[in-house]
């Protein structure tokens, strides 16, 4: 399994959406964040399974939330850059690309 590593921009990404949906409804936050995280095993376990959209950047999409999960495959790591709404400024993470 290759190593994974976070933007900052995409931690708190993270923080942000759980406590919007915890906000939402009691349990909402937590269901959120097992879904990344069973998202992003599935990355961990088979990097290449999805599309490249931009620059060797590919997105895995949540199945019951509108995010998607930006990430770059190097040699022995996988860089996540967003945890990206899907509704919103698709194109912001761009900056991010180094």
């Amino acid at each position: 399994m290759a190593k994974l590593t976070f933007a900052a921009e995409a931690k708190v990404e993270i923080k942000k959406a759980a406590s919007y949906y915890e906000g939402c409804k009691d349990g909402l936050g937590k269901a959120f964040l097992q879904e990344l995280e069973s998202a992003i095993n599935s990355i961990s376990e088979s990097p290449t399974r999805w599309r490249t959209i931009k620059v060797n950047f590919r997105r895995c999409l949540l199945k019951k939330f509108p995010y998607g999960i930006i990430y770059k495959i190097d040699e022995d790591e996988i860089f996540v850059a967003a945890i990206m709404h899907l509704k919103r400024k698709p194109d912001y993470w761009h900056k991010r690309i180094k």
